[in-house]
């Protein structure tokens, strides 16, 4: 019989409380440590607790750590844990923009240590039964809903603070509005179903500050395509999945089983994120790893918007080769940049992800933004 995996616990917000009830009843992983910067936080927990994860990865050598901080300490922690040898299991999204994805994902593969994003939709039970059903039968269309108001959402750090500066503290925290937040999760869905899709349109809602809280985005796959459609002043929360199948059928799941903010829903997700995570330490891998697929899904939609803007500002312009936005996301593929403050004068997008934020517009509550 196996040892367990030692695992440490590196951030402890809200989402943190699902991976611990999931280690306290799996037989194959054990609790060996956690870490905050607050300090009050590690302090009920029965194990070494630490305000530095640097310490924490150097007193306690853990198999494995799980990595719940904000995006934007993401990159370090992971670095970190990757570098010591330490299998990392990580919130999605997997780093703040793409070049630190791809800097983490060959750092993983120079250290030969697994590194998983957690989808935890993807373990989702309704899903598994959706995915039953569609066994054998070819999927041709797939639409994921994920709506909600972001202060009632339990794992989003963007619905910390209800002031317009605490959001676009969140909001810069994380990369973005609903297609950072949402996007990921909804966009790895479709890759479930479908496999590799790319963003064709979208239309992309702002509020007067400039953050984007609704978007209808569309994309193709190489036998079907997809809808995702994500919103953040949403009257309480629907989070949902529609396919329809070659021979006619369409069919449906309802990822919050009837009871929005079901925390029953999450344990039992997160609970598979951890047995697939132990089973990838163990060298079984399920399927490659979506981390980075969903960070070029952001980007990509990012992009799109910046080039639909550039172009209705000067419709005569060239497109996007024209603009230079071949060389913009040749940069930011480019892992030595991850990490590094990008240089003056060159357009900060939401996550580094390759388009600005668009300054509020200078009347109304919100501006639609329409593409394809």
């Amino acid at each position: 019989m196996r040892a367990p995996l030692r695992v440490g616990l590196i951030g402890l917000g809200t989402i943190s409380r699902f991976y611990l009830a999931a280690l306290r009843d799996s037989p194959a992983m054990e609790l060996a440590a956690v870490c905050d910067r607050d300090p009050q936080k590690p302090a009920p927990h029965p194990v070494p607790g630490y305000t530095d994860h640097r310490r924490l990865l150097r007193r306690t050598l853990p198999d494995a750590v799980v990595v719940t901080v904000p995006d934007d300490a993401r990159y370090q922690v992971c670095s970190d844990a990757l570098e010591q040898g330490a299998a990392v299991c990580v919130e999605k999204p997997l780093a703040l923009g793409i070049a630190q994805g791809i800097a983490l994902r060959k750092l993983a593969e120079h250290r030969d240590v697994p590194l998983f994003t957690a989808f935890h939709r993807r373990y989702n039970p309704a899903v598994a039964r959706l995915r039953a059903e569609c066994a054998g039968t070819p999927v041709r269309e797939v639409t994921v809903r994920h709506l909600e108001h972001v202060g009632e959402h339990v794992g989003e750090h963007v619905g910390e603070h209800a002031d317009a500066v605490g959001r676009h503290l969140g909001v810069r925290r994380r990369g973005g509005g609903c297609v950072a937040g949402g996007g990921p999760g909804a966009f790895d869905l479709v890759r479930l179903f479908l496999g590799p899709a790319e963003v064709t349109s979208a239309r992309i809602t702002r509020d007067a500050t400039g953050v984007d809280r609704r978007a209808d985005l569309r994309l193709r796959a190489e036998d079907g395509t997809a809808r995702i459609v994500l919103g953040r002043s949403f009257a309480g929360e629907h989070n949902d999945i529609e396919v329809r199948l070659a021979d006619g059928r369409t069919l449906h799941a309802d990822m919050l089983a009837g009871r929005p903010g079901s925390e029953h829903v999450l344990r039992q997700e997160y609970a598979g994120v951890l047995d697939a995570f132990e089973r990838c330490v163990r060298g079984v891998r399920e399927q490659p790893d979506g981390g980075l697929a969903a960070l070029r899904f952001v980007r990509d939609a990012y992009r799109m918007e910046r080039t639909v803007l550039e172009e209705a500002a000067d419709p005569g312009a060239p497109g996007p080769e024209g603009t230079g936005l071949e060389a913009a996301g040749e940069a930011a593929d480019d892992p030595a940049s991850a990490g590094r403050p990008q240089r003056p004068g060159r357009p900060r997008g939401p996550g580094d992800r390759g388009a600005p934020i668009v300054p509020a517009p200078r009347s109304g509550e919100e501006t639609h933004r329409e593409f394809g």
